[in-house]
């Protein structure tokens, strides 16, 4: 069963649209990762507090923390991105979130092998950090880090061997990347995917689309999960408007849009 959730700050900067947004289209979770045009790790405990009491009384409840972890430079300085992890942590036990997406670091471009060994150190010590925490740290693979190919994702996931590790699988970023999802992703990587962002994309041109327009494989991959017993969540990040480093935005029209052709896609998955 997919449980749908989205990145709610791309229908606005604003919590009250968001949860309204959310409550219309009656999704009942949402992947926290900015509220006020501020990043989920830089609010503060005000507003924190904020938050976790109107999405409590709207009954909508956090998927993910949807986190920029691992989102510098492989040689950045690592300790104060670990002092920006222990918010992260605290926010999941806060909101009772399973889990925490992070990634794998940017690297030169051609140097990915130079580095495996500090991305390993890096993620390795996050993983230290969060043991004995009741959350589950989520790699989503990202264009220009360690974890862009399939290749190096499975890489990640076997040589960290963690349960405490699993995998956020995109099918737009690979698009992005010149990588078909699901014929060249999904296999090698089936084992450890335990969450979905529901975006699609364009290969040829690198444009993002919502859900089965595009070349991202999503109904083959809906259809896969399902054999498989998939329980678990679809997180929507649209990205219909704009796409950033960090963040996205689509609005609530194109937001809406885009769960739309999403539970279509679900709907024929089912009557097949």
């Amino acid at each position: 069963m997919f449980s749908l959730s989205g990145f709610a700050d791309e229908i606005s900067p604003e919590l009250d649209e968001q949860i309204q947004l959310l409550n219309k289209l009656d999704i009942r979770y949402l992947e926290l990762r900015g509220v006020w045009g501020k990043n989920v790790l830089a609010l503060d405990d005000r507003e924190v507090a904020q938050i976790h009491q109107a999405l409590q009384a709207n009954g909508i409840r956090v998927s993910a923390i949807g986190s920029p972890i691992g989102k510098i430079k492989v040689d950045d300085p690592f300790e104060p991105h670990l002092k920006s992890f222990q918010r992260a942590l605290d926010l999941a036990l806060l909101f009772r979130s399973p889990y925490i997406r992070i990634f794998s670091f940017y690297v030169p471009v051609g140097e990915a092998a130079r580095y495996r060994s500090e991305v390993m150190a890096r993620l390795g010590a996050l993983l230290e950090m969060a043991k004995g925490v009741p959350v589950t740290l989520l790699h989503e693979n990202e264009s220009h880090i360690y974890g862009d190919t399939p290749e190096r994702c499975r890489d990640i996931h076997e040589t960290l061997a963690s349960p405490q590790l699993r995998a956020t699988f995109d099918p737009a970023n690979f698009v992005m990347n010149g990588i078909h999802p699901y014929t060249e992703a999904y296999p090698l990587l089936a084992e450890w995917v335990e969450y979905l962002h529901i975006k699609d994309g364009v290969m040829s041109d690198r444009r993002v689309v919502p859900a089965g327009q595009g070349d991202g494989q999503i109904r083959e991959l809906v259809l896969a999960l399902k054999a498989r017993g998939y329980n678990g969540f679809a997180s929507l990040e649209p990205h219909l408007a704009a796409a950033g480093a960090l963040s996205g935005f689509s609005g609530p029209e194109l937001f809406s849009t885009a769960v739309q052709a999403f539970r279509d896609l679900l709907g024929a998955a089912d009557a097949q």
